[in-house]
């Protein structure tokens, strides 16, 4: 049996925990001796976890945003569906809606792929042959009941995606981590999470580089798993996929690793090109207009830019590179902020560089889909017109590893700028200061 703060590790590979709260956790872990020197960081980091700060809470919610389930839709159908066994209680997931339309619709002498109420519903004559002694209003209830149904479980679908690639954009396939594998090793455990908790880092108001997530305690916690026999290395390869934890694993594992990343890398691009498809995107600026879902286009191009960095890993570690040579999708670009890019443009004197590259080079979803291409050559003559290095740059090869950052406390955030009290950050936010839109009365 797993301790509650081994198990509260567990869970925040899928929440919003704070560095801070994530070391007091570590230090309390019954499961893992540490060295002096780990202790000692750790504490530096717990002493500004919210159980013992001033304050003893944050503005900041520590949960990803979470789709509203089917909850209440399965109520419904419980009561216009009797004879259906489903589980009524956990609406979060899309399958659960499954359960009920597939075991429904042959009830109304349907299926679930003809579900248009304007085409597909039986009439008169049809409900008889197929037995229905129900009225002509009781059944287009029900017919519309899971039509409708079916359009939520879409919606919901589509949404759980989006929190994925959200969870990916920040801490690439952690969440998708295997309990067993977690609670393996504790030592590997304590790693992921505060790293992790890292990477989940809300961005900063500001044109200097954002908070690494690679700082000196996961450092120290990385060190301790390098001298220890019992690290389990696949896990961490989900969220760290530095070059010394690929040289941990098997040619097999590291197979495995480079089509998991492949397949995600895929889905991105559909989703991707479905985005773009549906917005008035200027590819010029990237700067965000009225109407842009900027939100979305940039939780997905995060993670598609994570996703493309750790397949790049994999494939090059493989000995794999001259793929790249012939299939080199470039990086997805985040919308910005006008004010924000006119800030950087007064401090540098032209747009970012990397915006004319993503203007040059083809669209990645068209040539993963294989309707352009893009060769390592093209791409690494675009750079050097720009005097761009493309591996430092990551256009054409994986980033350099990180370097180790100094900790810092976890700042109180309200739209990137930084407000020191919570009560104050929960006042303005809520006011919509800072978010770019007229403060509310």
């Amino acid at each position: 049996m797993y301790s509650k703060q081994f198990r509260t590790l567990f869970t925040s590979l899928n929440s919003r925990k704070r560095p801070e709260d994530i070391a007091q956790v570590i230090l309390e872990l019954p499961e893992l001796q540490l060295t002096q020197e780990t202790m000692s960081k750790l504490k530096l980091a717990a002493e500004g976890a919210l159980s013992n700060n001033q304050f003893g809470y944050s503005s900041m919610s520590d949960e990803f945003f979470n789709p509203i389930g089917c909850e209440k839709q399965l109520s419904k159908g419980k009561e216009l569906f009797p004879s259906v066994v489903f589980d009524t209680d956990n609406g979060a997931l899309p399958q659960h809606a499954d359960t009920l339309i597939e075991q429904a619709c042959p009830i109304l002498g349907g299926a679930p792929s003809k579900l248009d109420f304007k085409h597909d519903r039986l009439n008169k004559l049809e409900r008889k042959a197929a037995n229905l002694d129900i009225s002509k209003r009781q059944y287009n209830k029900k017919f519309r009941y899971l039509r409708r149904l079916q359009a939520k479980r879409a919606r919901l679908a589509r949404e759980h995606k989006k929190r994925e690639f959200t969870l990916i954009s920040k801490s690439g396939l952690a969440f998708t981590i295997d309990e067993h594998h977690f609670f393996d090793d504790a030592l590997t455990a304590a790693f992921i999470a505060y790293y992790v908790a890292r990477c989940n880092l809300r961005s900063e108001y500001t044109t200097d580089k954002q908070q690494r997530p690679y700082d000196e305690i996961a450092d120290q916690l990385f060190q301790d798993c390098m001298r220890s026999n019992s690290t389990n290395w696949w896990a961490i390869s989900h969220v760290y996929p530095a070059p010394f934890v690929l040289g941990k694993l098997t040619d097999e594992q590291k197979g495995k690793m480079l089509g998991t990343w492949y397949s995600v890398l895929c889905e991105l691009a559909e989703f991707l090109k479905e985005l773009w498809g549906n917005s008035d995107i200027s590819r010029k600026t990237m700067i965000v207009k009225r109407g842009n879902d900027s939100t979305t286009w940039n939780n997905t191009a995060g993670a598609w830019n994570k996703v493309r960095d750790a397949w790049f890993r994999f494939l090059f570690d493989l000995g794999m590179q001259d793929i790249v040579d012939v299939l080199c999708p470039g990086k997805v670009l985040r919308l910005m902020a006008a004010d924000v890019v006119a800030w950087h443009h007064h401090e540098e004197g032209t747009l970012e560089v990397d915006t004319k590259i993503w203007n040059e080079v083809p669209l990645p979803w068209e040539v993963l889909s294989g309707e352009a291409e893009c060769s390592r050559h093209f791409v690494e003559r675009v750079c050097r017109r720009y005097g761009v290095d493309p591996v430092h740059k990551g256009w054409t090869a994986p980033p350099p590893e990180m370097k180790v950052a100094k900790y810092r406390l976890t700042p109180e955030l309200v739209h990137g700028v930084t407000v020191s009290n919570p009560s104050l950050a929960k006042v303005l936010k809520k006011a919509g200061v800072f978010s770019g839109k007229p403060v509310k009365d």
